[in-house]
């Protein structure tokens, strides 16, 4: 399923007011789901697993040689961080686009780190294909860090934010 396929299904389902929409072909599995309010579209997207098997062939070579200059430079600190960090709920981003702290440029973000969150309340916004997805909280708790620059490009399950459940 090629890119064009997705963007007309998307427009598909938001023009019939139609609420989830699942598809599988094959190795690909996509859920469209819309809010109440036809503002949010969340698409997950499940890559085939042949293809991580087809790239390691060339990506090890270059993800080993930046590796370790990294864990030379602070390796004290990716220990601490680590260690720090396993008490904290990570929220991961549900799509591939483009993360946004704020609703609009002259709009403040929508938590900062030391906010308290519930359940539902939006964090962020990811653009994907022109759509505006807002991602929300999972869990009540606090925001302990960003962990993504404003304006910069997500991946599937990126970590985007630490919060403390206590």
């Amino acid at each position: 399923m090629d890119l064009k396929e997705i963007q007309n299904l998307i427009k598909f389902v938001a023009k019939s007011g139609a609420s989830e929409v699942k598809l599988e072909t094959g190795d690909v599995k996509i859920t469209i789901r819309t809010g109440s309010d036809e503002k949010e579209t969340t698409i997950v997207q499940q890559v085939p697993q042949q293809m991580p098997q087809q790239m390691p062939a060339q990506q090890p070579q270059q993800q080993q040689a930046p590796a370790p200059q990294q864990e030379s430079s602070s390796p004290e600190k990716e220990e601490k961080g680590s260690a720090d960090d396993s008490k904290y709920i990570t929220v991961k981003s549900p799509i591939i686009g483009t993360f946004y702290r704020k609703p609009s440029p002259d709009k403040p973000a929508f938590v900062e780190i030391g906010d308290s969150v519930k359940e539902g309340d939006v964090l962020c916004v990811i653009e994907a294909m022109k759509l505006f997805n807002e991602i929300e909280s999972e869990v009540s708790g606090k925001i302990v860090k960003v962990l993504v620059d404003d304006s910069s490009p997500v991946e599937f399950d990126q970590p985007l934010f630490l919060v403390d459940p206590s």
